[in-house]
């Protein structure tokens, strides 16, 4: 009798296992990821796209690459990244174009972002590839399938309800590789006052996250634009001092911004059972632009990678780019995206912050519900 109790011990870690590959006990659950440059964890790396990340110094402080580049826009972790493992889970999303994103390892989630991704479709195109909203969404309507076969229609319904956050970060691209660009958008810009142009971006998110709904997500987070006029490649093209931002790329954004979180009241007021949680990322960066000594930063103008002018703000990060020593010390990366040590902060308040950079609960609060 004593002979068998090793495989009853076996079985019974079998079963265990078994129930935690099944997704009853997997903490969070699983992590979707929408966006643009400011959350690609790689997508872009499998595109013919002039928008890459995947070359050094990028990634230079992610330990899960050994310091190689990843696809990622920064040199260390991402927000998304950073949420994620903030709530529990064991691996990032896998980018949804890696050849690595199949069976069980989407249950932990997955990536959509893409560089230069917009919510419009023209957006980016700058960029000859990338993917925009609506592709994104596309491609989730995959992984949900996907997600029947692994688990069975009910159980994976519930895992995608109840189990599963949907991050959005994304609309930055619509006015800076849109809107603001002179050669390209000069039609639209001609055709569309910034007011017409803002309806029309809010239209189309309203959609695709109706859409997102339909698909059974119900626990969201959405981010508005930041402080577009006062990233480094703004404010060396507009050769303005260091505490100067451009006045109309910021108007712009909160424009949008504010018709975005009308936008989010809308929704959860009539998509019944979903949450929309806002993510006031303006005011969160524009709190690190304007008291970056405060949070142990040395400059807030200044690129840590680039070359050109004097935030080194015009070249993308790459091997041949200027690179800083103190990489913690500055809010900016590249000429575009914060720095690992400007995320963890960002990451930090919407975990658990103050109601008026997230709202109406914080993430942690999101995960419970």
């Amino acid at each position: 009798m004593g002979m068998s109790s090793p495989f009853i011990v076996a079985l019974f870690f079998f079963f265990i296992n078994l129930r935690l590959l099944k997704g009853d006990d997997l903490g969070l659950g699983a992590s979707f990821i929408f966006g643009d440059s400011l959350v690609d964890a790689g997508n872009n790396n499998y595109l013919q796209t002039l928008s890459r990340a995947n070359v050094a110094p990028n990634g230079i402080d992610f330990q899960a690459s050994g310091g190689s580049p990843t696809g990622r826009y920064t040199n260390g972790r991402t927000i998304g990244d950073l949420i994620g493992e903030e709530l529990g889970q064991p691996h990032y999303a896998v980018p949804f174009l890696a050849p690595n994103s199949t069976g069980q390892a989407i249950l932990h989630g997955v990536n959509y972002a893409s560089g230069g991704g917009g919510i419009m479709n023209a957006t980016g195109r700058i960029f000859v590839n990338r993917l925009s909203m609506d592709i994104q969404v596309d491609y989730f309507a995959i992984t949900r399938n996907q997600i029947d076969k692994l688990l069975g229609k009910s159980q994976a319904r519930d895992y995608i309800m109840k189990k599963s956050i949907f991050s959005i970060t994304i609309g930055s691209n619509d006015f800076l590789n849109n809107y603001l660009l002179p050669v390209l958008s000069i039609g639209a810009r001609i055709s569309q006052t910034p007011d017409a142009f803002v309806d029309d971006l809010i239209n189309h998110l309203r959609g695709q996250l109706t859409r997102l709904y339909q698909l059974d997500a119900r626990k969201f987070v959405v981010g508005n634009v930041g402080p577009l006029g006062c990233i480094p490649y703004q404010k060396t093209l507009n050769q303005l001092t260091e505490d100067e931002c451009v006045a109309l790329p910021n108007k712009l954004a909160l424009q949008y911004n504010s018709r975005l979180k009308d936008l989010l009241t809308e929704l959860n007021k009539n998509l019944s059972g979903a949450t929309f949680v806002h993510a006031n990322v303006y005011d969160l960066v524009m709190e690190l632009i304007q008291n970056y000594a405060k949070y142990g930063f040395t400059t807030a103008s200044r690129a840590c990678c680039g070359n050109g002018g004097q935030f080194a703000g015009i070249v993308p990060c790459g091997p041949s780019s200027s690179l800083c020593k103190d990489r913690d010390k500055h809010v900016f990366w590249d000429p575009y995206h914060p720095s690992q040590a400007a995320n963890i902060i960002i990451a930090k308040q919407l975990l658990q912050g103050d109601p008026k950079y997230v709202s109406p609960v914080n993430l942690k609060q999101l995960r419970d519900l």
